[in-house]
């Protein structure tokens, strides 16, 4: 056969061209194990809290808010991780796996070399829990796979996957290896090490986000980084920055996108510089958000939709204190949501607005390295700290690339948050029941 109709894949499986840039390949069959879930300091928390993964190995879920439960919410998508005490290598691979919540079981789908610490292997659930996305390095490219649970089938697409449309009929994102050069950690192991490949000064018209249909493989550049970067209110400090984009993610309702944007100078001036804006799902309609207290000031972090689809939520810092904002996709309408409670973490609101869930970052202000899960009712202004639990030690790792976030997120109904920590010097992922919360 000739070599441009297949590859091999992370797990040496051979991989055919089935249309142009489809790949499909056979996946083993794995067997299930089972483990028994754990209770994390029974009767010390102010919830149950509950360890769903083996203590086999690592195990991490993937980036905040995505939540790596299936549409039916029995099934929980992790990626088994190897502990370093470095940055991953190119071709250092990581398993994909498949927690049954119900059989208290675990089952390995896929071997990939597409991943990162704070990512796993990008894990999220197509519309049904038949299908699971992830990505992997195929041709010498970062691109989205697709594991048919059902048929052992699997699909890989012509285009990255950073974030997967709710409806399931397309994938979007910035090429995978771009993303570590303004944080490690994010998109895969570079093929030089803590130098990945950068783009040239200034904002390129030709590379940005992509867009994959999954039903056609069409690949399309959705917006360029110069669509974007045309849109900043203000001319940039210095001269010779390179503009990148970073995380991107569908409102709810797949109408719009969030997508931060970073600048990095050669004087290092902002740090990332980092900036937020929105566009409708058809790359139209860019918009800036919010500037306070400025656009290329390092003023707060972690961005979030709102299960509205129409305001976001982010840590800012106001007059030298980080507070929990909320304003819609083009920075009207804003308003701090505490004056009282200290912004952390990877913040997300429920449906009604009432209350927020987020993170601790994973050392303190006391030098705890720990991670405190917090649930505050903006109504009545306090919040509830459900655990705190270790996480990894700073000491011993590289920081930040090889650190571990809460990265919570809520499962449909809001009455179970997951989470990771580490109380044995091992990457988990936990469970807090709100059942018992008043709320």
């Amino acid at each position: 056969m000739n070599r441009k109709n297949f590859l091999f894949t992370s797990a040496g499986f051979c991989a055919f061209l089935v249309v142009p840039g489809v790949w499909s390949f056979q996946r083993p069959i794995y067997k299930k194990k089972n483990f028994s879930f754990k209770t994390y300091r029974s009767g010390e928390t102010a919830v149950p809290i509950t360890q769903v993964t083996p203590e086999d190995a690592s195990y991490v879920s993937t980036y905040y808010d995505v939540s790596s439960l299936s549409r039916s919410q029995r099934y929980l998508a992790v990626t088994k991780v190897p502990e370093l005490n470095r940055v991953p290598s190119f071709g250092e691979s990581v398993e994909v796996c498949v927690v049954d919540l119900v059989e208290q079981t675990i089952t390995k789908v896929y071997t990939t070399k597409a991943w990162g610490y704070q990512v796993g292997a990008n894990l999220e659930w197509g519309p049904t829990d038949r299908y699971l996305y992830t990505n992997d390095v195929l041709d010498g490219m970062g691109v989205c796979v697709e594991i048919d649970l059902e048929t052992n089938q699997t699909r890989a697409f012509a285009g990255p996957k950073y974030n997967i449309s709710p409806d399931g009929s397309c994938v979007v994102g910035f090429p995978l290896e771009l993303l570590n050069v303004t944080q490690q950690g994010y998109g895969y192991p570079s093929k030089s090490g803590t130098n990945p490949k950068k783009l040239p000064y200034g904002a390129s018209t030709s590379e940005g986000i992509w867009k994959t249909d999954l039903n056609t493989n069409e690949r399309t550049l959705l917006v360029s980084l110069f669509d974007v970067a045309s849109q900043i209110p203000e001319p940039a400090p210095e001269k010779m920055g390179t503009f990148y984009f970073w995380h991107t993610k569908f409102n709810d309702q797949g109408t719009r996108i969030m997508q931060v944007l970073r600048c990095l100078f050669p004087s290092g001036q902002g740090g990332r510089n980092a900036m937020v804006f929105t566009f409708d799902s058809d790359g139209t309609n860019i918009r800036y958000t919010v500037g306070a207290p400025n656009v290329w000031g390092s003023m707060g972090g972690h961005p979030n939709w709102h299960p509205d689809g129409v305001h976001l939520i982010r840590n800012i810092a106001i007059d030298g204190t980080v507070r929990f904002c909320q304003f819609k996709y083009d920075g009207t309408d804003f308003r701090i949501l505490s004056k009282t409670l200290e912004g952390t973490g990877h913040p997300r609101m429920d449906e009604n607005g009432r209350y927020l869930m987020t993170d601790s970052y994973p050392m303190d202000a006391e030098g705890r390295q720990e991670v405190a899960i917090r649930l505050i009712d903006i109504t009545a202004d306090k919040e509830l700290i459900l655990c705190k639990m270790p996480t990894m030690p700073r000491k011993d790792i590289m920081y930040p690339t090889l650190r571990l976030d809460g990265h919570p997120f809520w499962n449909k109904d809001y009455s179970k948050i997951f989470f990771q920590g580490a109380p044995k010097g091992r990457r988990q992922v936990f469970m807090a029941d709100l059942s018992n919360v008043k709320r």
